[in-house]
């Protein structure tokens, strides 16, 4: 069986372009650190190291479970790509209150299936490291992140038009008395090779309440 997560997550990842509370469990990732203009070459550099390593562990786990007939799952769909972004600081905005990119900070990650170990990682991260050079690799670490109670919400269109859908996101949380928890949010890359206004993308952020 493969095991594809549009088909066997659709919960998760299935949210409606108006705002809800989710529980997010707790997830393994491959997550890599930046910071400055997501425009710049910097970080189309860090997601393609990241892409390279897990398309190395969905590999490395096919070639393995040719071997393991007791395995149910021989393949995966590798996740979307995610990040988490934050300001650097108040200054971040200009006075007009307009984002200035090159004062983000950001964690961008790539999901990893539960029946994938740090072992397997690290024997993917060898296998590229080989096959595929880059310096990049030497940053990125398999970590486990929770995010717990959220608001989300399905934004469609270009990245700068998000202000419009954390409004909503504001308002439901005003509305249901909930409270923002931190000062950074999640987005998770849906659709990425299309028009700008066509672009599906899950904002999140964490509440309590």
């Amino acid at each position: 069986m493969k095991f594809e997560w549009k088909k066997h997550e659709k919960a998760l990842y299935g949210a409606k372009r108006i705002p809800a509370l989710a529980e997010i469990p707790e997830y393994h990732f491959i997550t890599i650190k930046g910071s400055g203009n997501p425009n710049d070459t910097d970080f189309s550099n860090r997601v393609a190291a990241l892409y390279s390593l897990a398309y190395a562990v969905k590999m490395g786990y096919k070639s393995w479970a040719k071997n393991v007939l007791s395995t149910e799952i021989h393949d995966f769909t590798v996740y979307p790509l995610e990040g988490i972004w934050k300001l650097k600081s108040a200054g971040a905005k200009s006075a007009g209150g307009t984002l200035v990119k090159e004062n983000l900070e950001y964690t961008i990650m790539i999901r990893q299936p539960d029946f994938i170990t740090e072992e397997m990682v690290g024997a993917a991260m060898e296998s590229v490291k080989k096959k595929k050079p880059n310096r990049l690799y030497e940053e990125i670490i398999f970590d486990s992140i929770h995010d717990g109670k959220c608001v989300e919400i399905l934004h469609i269109g270009s990245y700068d038009n998000e202000p419009s859908s954390f409004e909503k996101m504001d308002q439901f949380a005003e509305e249901n008395g909930l409270h923002r928890i931190s000062d950074c949010h999640r987005e998770i890359y849906l659709t990425n090779r299309t028009q700008a206004d066509k672009l599906k993308t899950i904002l999140r952020y964490r509440v309590n309440g």
